[in-house]
């Protein structure tokens, strides 16, 4: 008798601690999931610091395709683009494009932007000196705004490797606080959101 009354309520502690368990698993898995990324460089995902050209062991003759994409996601009200499609780069050497941007908002809008590369193991040879991505951008109603990208292809980029794609997705930056200097405060801003003195 005793053994079939303690039943349910085992049942039930084992189900709430099986529960407790997945739930805890499921809140570690994205980052453990982001270290994972990180070590391999599948994904796409690419380093979020500046890399510095002292880096570049030499400029091959060897030559790729970099083609340029660009998205904005959900809720944000930005047009978003890259200024070129693709670009013919030699191995090792340092190369600009540009990303264009535009606020439709009437008000300022922060975004910011995430790469990735594809193909995904290919993400930790393609290097980026000078990024937009590094930082927010702070952009006013109706403002515009090139920003570049400037980058170099790893010369330890695998043979089998001809082409690698440069995404960017820019993302809305909620209650995003921007710092104006007590100066600047009282100067008109110029079409791209920068104050004139």
């Amino acid at each position: 008798m005793s053994k079939r009354s303690n039943s349910p309520g085992r049942q039930f502690a084992l189900l709430s601690l099986l529960a407790v368990g997945m739930f805890g698993f499921a809140f570690a898995l994205v980052p453990l999931y982001e270290i994972f990324c990180e070590i391999t460089g599948l994904n796409g995902r690419t380093s979020g610091e500046a890399a510095s050209v002292a880096q570049i062991a030499e400029i091959s003759d060897r030559e790729v395709t970099i083609q340029f994409t660009a998205q904005v996601f959900r809720g944000m009200p930005w047009e978003f683009r890259p200024t070129e499609n693709q670009m013919r780069v030699r191995v090792g050497e340092v190369n600009t494009t540009e990303y264009y941007a535009r606020n439709r908002a009437s008000g300022m809008v922060t975004g910011q932007a995430v790469p990735s590369v594809s193909p995904g193991h290919a993400a930790q040879y393609l290097h980026k000196v000078e990024c937009f991505c590094f930082t927010q951008q702070h952009l006013e109603g109706d403002a515009e705004i090139d920003m570049p990208v400037q980058f170099y292809v790893d010369p330890d980029l695998p043979e089998d490797i001809g082409t690698l794609s440069l995404s960017y997705t820019m993302y809305r930056v909620p209650d995003a606080e921007v710092v104006v200097p007590e100066a600047a405060a009282s100067m008109p801003a110029d079409h791209e959101g920068h104050y004139q003195p």
